[in-house]
């Protein structure tokens, strides 16, 4: 009995050695993309992204905690714009403020995520016109330190953020299609 608990012991250690050693291969940044087509003009969907409260009409973040604590402030919209939020442990603890502004067709975002696990990353949204519609991208790059690499193996950023971002985009289309 004791040989086989020393082997599923053994096996387990080389599995952990193996997990560190892959996730120790991958890149040091990470970047989550995601777009959709909205029928609607640049200038339409603009100000739902360039203004924070505008943004949380859509954001699906926030969703996961009915009973989370926004906190504004900055100028209503545009750079310095920010909000802070704390929630339940599915949407944790930070801020996000725009760096940036290029109106209407890119707004650059701070994000400093406290909790759960920290992190400071930049998020972009572009919109570029197709005739009467807009692609709108929203994407998400930054910093992958090793526990970041270790858990992007066993629970796919990409996946995780991405479904965010396509569910997002979907409410944001739903709403500007609707103006």
């Amino acid at each position: 009995m004791l040989k086989i608990i020393g082997i599923v012991a053994g096996v387990g250690v080389v599995a952990i050695i193996a997990l560190l050693v892959y996730a120790a291969t991958l890149s040091d940044t990470f970047q989550v993309q995601r777009s959709l087509r909205i029928n609607a003009s640049a200038d339409k969907i603009f100000p739902l992204i360039n203004n924070m409260r505008g943004m949380n009409t859509w954001n699906p973040f926030s969703e996961a905690d009915p009973n989370i604590k926004i906190t504004y402030s900055g100028p209503e919209s545009g750079k310095g714009a920010r909000y802070q939020w704390t929630g339940n442990s599915k949407v944790g603890e930070g801020s996000i403020e725009i760096t940036d502004v290029s109106a209407p067709s890119r707004v650059t975002l701070k994000l400093d995520m406290l909790k759960p696990i920290e992190g400071h990353n930049t998020v972009i949204f572009t919109l570029v016109p197709s005739g009467s519609s807009t692609d709108v991208t929203w994407a998400m790059n930054g910093e992958r330190p090793l526990i970041g690499k270790v858990m992007d193996v066993v629970f796919s950023m990409d996946r995780m953020v991405g479904g965010q971002f396509e569910k997002g985009l979907a409410k944001l289309k739903a709403i500007a299609e609707k103006v």
